[in-house]
């Protein structure tokens, strides 16, 4: 597959659909992924924690969740076709399992949350298969998670932990598993058990669903100091790209 690289972090030249597709061909084949839809806060943090960036060129896909990088891409004279965000590869991998009987596993959020994002998968997606869940706050050192889904052997786990732990813990994990697709989705249930509602459609066409979540989420605003420095780090990649 053909990849951009944006500060050192080599994005897949891929869509939504050609995204969702070659994860359901992996499924059927029993074949591991890994894959991570990230932002410029993303790549910022792994340019400043070289063990993070690491975890990071793990993964089989890394897409592109914020305007940020799409146009970060086209700056650099190799656009990525589209956004690829955590959510909507949720929402469409939970539509293919129910479809197709897959079975999933969730990881992350605290309790409350976890459980109603079960349910309202559950009422969304009846006949879907849900192997097993666990909160995200455990002992990181001392946890049977792992365990528990080797036992389980989910086709797919959806792992919410939110940058940079969900990562990390798929890179660390990945290899004791025969099988599975591992998808970060970051905020992804807090969405769907109703606890943070997503951007307007009209917010997300024009880009602005970042603007949308930080203002209804204002201690976002630390989150944002990295858009400045990741913008400025991209005309220096320009220019030294052009020389």
């Amino acid at each position: 597959m053909k990849h951009v690289n944006i500060l050192g972090i080599p994005f897949s030249i891929i869509n939504h659909d050609y995204l969702i597709k070659s994860l359901s061909q992996h499924v059927q084949s029993a074949e591991k992924s890994f894959v991570i839809t990230a932002n410029p806060e993303i790549v910022m943090q792994a340019n400043e924690h070289h063990e993070y960036k690491n975890h990071l060129l793990r993964a089989s896909y890394i897409t592109a969740d914020g305007i940020g990088i799409v146009k970060a891409s086209k700056i650099l004279k190799n656009p990525l076709p589209e956004r690829v965000t955590g959510y909507d590869v949720m929402m469409d991998m939970l539509q293919l399992s129910c479809d197709h009987q897959y079975s999933i596993y969730l990881l992350g959020a605290d309790k409350e949350t976890l459980l109603s994002t079960k349910n309202n998968i559950e009422k969304q997606f009846p006949s879907i298969r849900i192997a097993g869940q666990h909160d995200g706050y455990f002992d990181w050192n001392n946890n049977r998670i792992a365990e528990d889904i080797h036992e389980k052997k989910p086709d797919i786990v959806f792992v919410a932990l939110g940058a940079p732990k969900q990562e990390t813990w798929i890179s660390q994990h990945i290899d004791q598993f025969t099988k599975g697709v591992f998808i970060c989705v970051g905020g992804s249930f807090d969405v769907i058990s109703g606890n943070v509602k997503r951007a307007p459609l009209s917010w997300q066409n024009i880009n602005l669903e970042w603007l949308y979540r930080l203002l209804k989420q204002p201690r976002r605003w630390r989150r944002m100091l990295a858009l400045p420095r990741f913008s400025y780090r991209i005309i220096k990649q320009r220019v030294k790209n052009s020389l």
